[in-house]
């Protein structure tokens, strides 16, 4: 059975301020839509998760706005949610448990950031022995600062991170190629 694990699709991630830093791929809300709706027409099951930040200066700390679901993905009826404070959807939940539950043994992974939670929990769920596949512009990546101060651009540290999950833990799909063969 195939399920869908929406990540982290939160306001305040929106919020390049606090970040200091760009974003890339703007539309990832828009096609983690896409995928959601297409779960939602084939009575597929999908799984929520939000971070709630332990840093209270954060955007995703529980109480701001930013903590709120993205409005694009908002959970309806039946949608369980599930509450993690670290970067793995996997530990602090009950999330496998509610997986194995419902015989899921395939992944869809959309969500933010893919070089933080995605990654994480990425290979979490390939190491628990889901087949997993991520779509890789519904996701997007963050501007880092290396160690020695200089800065890496969000396009670079989405394409590293999708080259490094490519094949060993994830098969990688864009959202036009994947709701295609969902359609098959």
């Amino acid at each position: 059975m195939m399920a869908l694990l929406l990540i982290d699709i939160q306001s305040g991630l929106q919020e390049t301020t606090y970040y200091g830093t760009e974003r890339n791929n703007p539309q990832a809300e828009e096609n983690c839509a896409k995928i959601l709706n297409a779960f939602r027409d084939k009575k597929l099951p999908i799984f929520h998760v939000m971070h709630n930040s332990t840093n209270p200066f954060s955007p995703l700390y529980p109480g701001k706005d930013g903590n709120s679901i993205h409005p694009l993905v908002q959970p309806i009826d039946g949608e369980p949610i599930f509450q993690k404070k670290v970067n793995s959807a996997f530990i602090g939940t009950d999330l496998e448990i509610a997986m194995i539950a419902q015989n899921i043994t395939d992944l869809v992974i959309v969500g933010l950031t893919i070089e933080h939670c995605i990654s994480t929990s990425v290979r979490m769920a390939a190491n628990l022995g889901f087949h997993v596949t991520l779509i890789s512009d519904a996701t997007a990546a963050f501007d880092k600062i290396g160690f020695d101060g200089k800065r890496y651009p969000a396009e670079l540290i989405y394409q590293t991170e999708l080259a490094s999950l490519k094949d060993e833990f994830a098969k990688i799909m864009d959202t036009f190629t994947f709701l295609a063969e969902l359609d098959n």
